[in-house]
């Protein structure tokens, strides 16, 4: 956790000039620039790429930024620039992909459940579009339900830390016995431990949908990023890390 590398340098800068721009532009901006779901009619094709780069508030990309230079310097280091900036996209496409995957099957599944339970393709829209429904429907199906649909229509996904979840899987798997000093742990951890730790965490909040960490946070995102982080390098330490550079 030394200097700071080029490409790193230059992620942090195009985050920082996205973030401060959407102070100025507002909601304009992430409706624009989020990534939404694809049947939301804010949805737009780039917006897999640009949604690495917003973030939903001043700690939100102060944790990503910060976890960025410390993890991910070291990575492009040992890396070079072309396989990290590769590493680094193919890590938060992994993350938009497996977020969306999830929020299609909690999608469908809802609506499937709502037309089971007799609610009508209109009142299933009125719901999508303003939240409300007609509340005798709760006698067939869970507040839960109805919420979960809402949200997975109608909430976008912002921030790196899909992207960030690469990168730590990928130091954990190439610095294993590095001991972290975290803030809520008063004593220092190895990244072999506490990197898995961490996506199991997610793993939990994703599936039970309590965290400890608060709402808001799209954990199967986080879950996605190191999975794929984990593929790539699993695959490169195998073929010895044959240079792009």
């Amino acid at each position: 956790m030394g200097r700071i590398t080029e490409t790193v340098k230059v992620l942090l800068v195009i985050n920082i000039i996205f973030f401060v721009g959407s102070q100025f532009l507002g909601d304009y901006a992430y409706q624009l620039f989020s990534l939404w779901f694809f049947e939301n009619e804010n949805f737009q094709a780039w917006q897999v790429v640009t949604h690495m780069f917003m973030h939903g508030g001043f700690m939100h990309i102060l944790f990503n930024m910060y976890a960025l230079w410390a993890f991910g310097s070291p990575i492009e280091q040992m890396l070079g620039q072309k396989r990290f900036l590769f590493f680094y996209f193919s890590a938060g496409l992994g993350a938009a992909v497996l977020h969306s995957l999830v929020n299609f099957y909690t999608y469908e599944s809802g609506i499937n459940e709502l037309l089971n339970a007799g609610m009508s393709m209109n009142g299933i829209q009125e719901l999508l579009q303003t939240g409300q429904y007609n509340t005798a429907i709760l006698n067939s199906v869970s507040r839960d339900t109805l919420q979960d649909l809402y949200m997975s229509f109608n909430t976008p996904a912002v921030g790196a830390s899909g992207a960030i979840y690469g990168i730590l899987v990928a130091f954990g798997m190439m610095f294993p016995n590095v001991e972290l000093f975290l803030l809520f742990v008063p004593v220092p951890v190895k990244a072999k431990y506490f990197i898995p730790g961490l996506i199991l965490l997610d793993l939990f909040s994703g599936v039970t949908g309590y965290s400890i960490f608060g709402g808001g946070i799209a954990h199967f995102a986080h879950v996605g990023g190191a999975l794929f982080g984990f593929i790539m390098m699993w695959y490169w330490k195998r073929n010895q890390f044959n240079r792009w550079n």
